[in-house]
């Protein structure tokens, strides 16, 4: 009875948690609103989790991450805020410390994506596909700058002819910027649809491929 009644509490909780503090739900995808901490001290719970990340938002949800037998910490956790905006100040407001321990925030990747290669790679380049011959350098820019700053951009054009190939990679100096493009299925640019991933160098793939053979 009284682990139904706990039950019921953290329930209670959660769902009281989850309206933001203008006291209504939250707009955006609640994939967007969150983050994953990893590198937690054991000695984590999830009051001192929450009581460090609420300083940047409205959290809805903190939970730390325990094995079902030993109820021992997983040495990682997730907190969602009430909106895009605080998670971009929290990310902003790296590093993080933790019960005395320097952990590892990143954007949540949701269960769909994480089984893509490289999904879990901090990476600082992104793939862009299907541009079309009337997107220029300028276009990209425009359109990307807006996430963060960007190093450097490259539209591939074929060496013979000089023709744009239909894509591109651009770098950015920080791989949460990355993290975010990527976490947002769909971008339009100059009018169209394109497609954006990760850019992954070939070392990257094999690590990729050998993390998803050991899950």
């Amino acid at each position: 009875m009284a682990a139904i009644k706990e039950e019921r509490e953290v329930e209670d909780y959660k769902r009281k948690g989850r309206r933001s503090s203008q006291g209504h739900e939250p707009k955006e995808p609640e994939q967007l609103r969150k983050l994953f901490i990893g590198g937690l001290s054991f000695e984590t719970t999830d009051d001192s989790l929450r009581e460090h990340f609420e300083k940047w938002g409205t959290l809805t949800d903190c939970v730390v991450m325990r094995d079902p037998q030993t109820k021992r910490s997983r040495g990682f956790g997730f907190v969602t805020y009430s909106c895009v905006e605080e998670v971009d100040a929290a990310m902003s407001a790296r590093p993080h410390k933790v019960d005395g321990r320097v952990v590892e925030p990143k954007r949540a990747v949701s269960r769909e994506d994480s089984v893509k290669p490289g999904a879990h790679l901090t990476v600082k380049k992104i793939f862009v596909g299907g541009i079309k011959e009337d997107t220029e350098e300028y276009n990209l820019r425009e359109y990307f700058e807006k996430y963060g700053k960007i190093e450097t951009i490259e539209v591939m054009e074929d060496r013979q002819s000089g023709k744009k190939r239909g894509f591109a990679f651009v770098t950015f100096d920080d791989h949460d910027t990355v993290d975010k493009i990527v976490v947002q299925k769909y971008h339009t640019i100059n009018g169209h649809n394109c497609e954006v991933k990760k850019a992954l160098s070939k070392q990257e793939m094999q690590t990729a491929s050998s993390q998803r053979g050991e899950l």
